[in-house]
């Protein structure tokens, strides 16, 4: 990893160095906190977690080849050189920080409501038609995961698409400071973490913290649809890049009360759903315009479409480019994921929830073929409100053909009972558990059935579509 050394890790951490002075110049070839993915010349950051303490792996990682430690404690007769800090998770940050601005890398910054990881994906696979691209992988988009990425950077890599998630106010301003993105992509301001941001005002204010951030000469790329976004004119002296669909912008105003277009650089026309197969549509950039389609199905994965255009713009890909980048996308596990077994659909949507991202997948599938269930649990941290979300969410449900809802969780207890008011076409079961829901629906579902199954993570839903994919 160049600049490296541990003389400067030391330096960057404010920490103690215990080693020979010839160790002290070498540089660390890749850093971990997981003790099984060291490797030889690694720098291992020892971390006491709520099960786990690294500290007690120490040993076993210089036998694996472990260059040097990070360490809150004073270790006795060490088979190599460490560094004692006060605290590693910090010392992880600021070193993550430090790293990122020693590389000559454009960084594209993702955050938003619903869709980070989705839009991640498509941004990625579209820069990668041009660039050595790295990715957030996984959910590694939080204080600890960001920094492991950061340090997954090479020399060889020309732009890094790193995923930003919070849900406390401040945490934006700790990711942005360690990611100083380019390019900040913003999707939405949506209906998520409202336990600690209270608002889709209090929302607004925590994302756009990455604002803060930016490079000098960085961009932001909003969602000119959304009403709270599309009022971000100017960011840092420098003009909004906003996407959406259809040509006619938003009117919006200023914090200074002026009104205004909220005028879109790409924007998407001819929008045509094509089942679960995708979408198509004419995506328009400038004075050039391309006909795609979007192999993933829902109008939601335009608008990831459309960002990526514009990151993409800015990095000086052709259309063809961008255009070959949007068709080539993959879906991922958990996350609009269709899965083919048996004769049935399985639209496995199950990594986390929110009301936004429940009624977009809803939409998904009142698209599809054959007999449409729903296997729907609780969506997490939605404060005060979360009993009204959850009943808004069942109103959706009205003429869109959904056959039966399978719902679980004490919170979906009032989802379900909105739709049985609201949608007379929809068989509705209940369960208080996952386990109760399991037992019925395995019987319940045959050949030919398209089957969402989405919730929030701590729901533990990917065993729903474990048990269905048999």
């Amino acid at each position: 990893m160049k600049n490296m050394t541990l003389e400067r890790i030391t330096e960057v951490c404010g920490g103690v160095y215990y080693g020979s002075e010839a160790d002290k110049k070498k540089e660390i070839a890749g850093a971990v906190i997981d003790s099984r993915q060291v490797e030889s010349g690694y720098l291992f950051i020892a971390v006491k977690g709520e099960k786990v303490d690294g500290h007690q792996f120490i040993p076993q990682v210089f036998e694996k080849g472990a260059l040097a430690v990070l360490s809150e404690q004073e270790l006795s007769e060490p088979a190599g050189p460490y560094i004692r800090v006060e605290s590693t998770l910090g010392a992880m940050k600021k070193l993550a920080a430090y790293y990122r601005r020693s590389l000559d890398i454009k960084v594209v910054g993702i955050t938003g409501s619903v869709g980070k990881t989705s839009t991640k994906e498509m941004i990625a696979s579209v820069l990668s038609q041009k660039y050595n691209v790295l990715k957030t992988e996984g959910n590694f988009n939080n204080e600890i995961g960001l920094p492991l990425t950061i340090f997954k950077i090479r020399e060889q890599h020309e732009v890094a698409v790193l995923e930003m998630g919070i849900s406390e106010f401040g945490e934006m301003h700790r990711l942005a400071e360690m990611a100083y993105p380019d390019i900040c992509v913003i999707t939405n301001i949506g209906l998520c973490h409202l336990e600690n941001l209270l608002t889709r005002d209090g929302i607004l204010k925590a994302k756009t913290e990455s604002f803060e951030h930016l490079t000098p000469e960085g961009t932001a790329v909003l969602n000119g649809d959304d009403d709270k976004l599309c009022e971000k004119k100017m960011v840092n002296g420098k003009p909004v890049v906003f996407y959406g669909i259809g040509k006619e912008a938003k009117l919006a105003k200023t914090e200074q009360g002026e009104k205004y277009l909220a005028e879109k650089e790409v924007y998407a026309t001819d929008v045509e759903p094509v089942g679960l197969d995708g979408t198509k549509a004419v995506i328009h950039i400038g004075a050039e315009s391309f006909a795609v389609t979007i192999p993933i199905a829902g109008e939601h994965n335009v608008y990831n479409a459309l960002a990526a255009v514009c990151v993409a713009g800015k990095l000086g890909l052709s259309v063809d480019e961008m255009k070959r980048g949007i068709e080539s996308v993959k879906t991922i596990g958990g996350r609009s994921n269709l899965i083919h077994k048996g004769g049935m659909t399985i639209i496995d949507d199950c990594y986390n929830a929110n009301p936004v991202s429940m009624k977009a997948s809803i939409d998904v599938l009142a698209a599809a073929p054959g007999r449409k269930i729903a296997v729907l649990g609780d969506m997490g941290e939605l404060g005060e409100n979360e009993q009204e979300l959850h009943a808004m969410v069942g109103e959706h449900f009205e003429g869109k053909g959904i056959d039966a809802l399978f719902a679980a969780g004490a919170l979906s207890e009032n989802l379900a009972q909105a739709v049985g008011k609201c949608s007379k076409e929809t068989e509705v079961h209940y369960f208080k558990t996952k386990d109760e829901l399991m037992e019925e629906l395995l019987p319940y579902v045959k050949s030919g059935d398209t089957v969402l199954v989405k919730a929030s993570h701590f729901m533990g839903f990917p065993e729903v579509v474990g048990q269905l994919t048999k």
